[in-house]
């Protein structure tokens, strides 16, 4: 199996979109708790942060059909940047997704480590996401490190 991995177009927002909403699914989150207008929410979102933030996705092809796709951009909160950038400038991680029929094959790495070396190019110093179960011994193999990530469910 070839698979190529590229950056996608704007015109694949659509695409992104799509599997974005699956990912949450595919991690346990109902259709009821997603809002009607996810779509539309996504696709704008991915607009703002392509001109304020350096969002770039990329996608994972086989045979011509789009199996994956993540997409990193600049941090932008959520507090104030006081640091230089000489100190550090915060990339993030965020949408990193494959099809069913296409784990367990290093697609999901090759995809992360594609936005790494863009935030890199960037000018990032440190990359951030939060990973799923499935998705952490992926991270762990590129290096990620755990963080003090708190969570207090109210």
């Amino acid at each position: 199996m070839t698979v190529t991995i590229r950056a996608a177009t704007p015109e694949e927002d659509g695409l992104i979109a799509q599997q974005f909403y699956q990912m949450w699914l595919d991690n346990g989150l109902a259709v009821e708790v997603m809002k009607p207008d996810w779509d539309a929410i996504t696709r704008d979102y991915l607009q703002q942060a392509r001109r304020e933030l350096g969002y770039q996705a990329f996608v994972a092809e086989v045979e011509g059909k789009i199996v994956g796709s993540a997409g990193g951009q600049r941090f932008a909160g959520p507090y104030p940047i006081t640091f230089t950038a000489s100190f550090r400038v915060d990339g993030y991680i965020w949408g990193v997704y494959v099809e069913a029929d296409y784990r367990k094959r290093g697609i999901g790495k090759r995809l992360t480590q594609r936005v790494v070396d863009h935030l890199k190019h960037m000018g990032c110093t440190r990359v951030v996401l939060n990973a799923s179960p499935s998705g952490k011994s992926v991270y762990e193999q590129l290096g990620f490190q755990p963080s003090n990530s708190m969570v207090l469910n109210l």
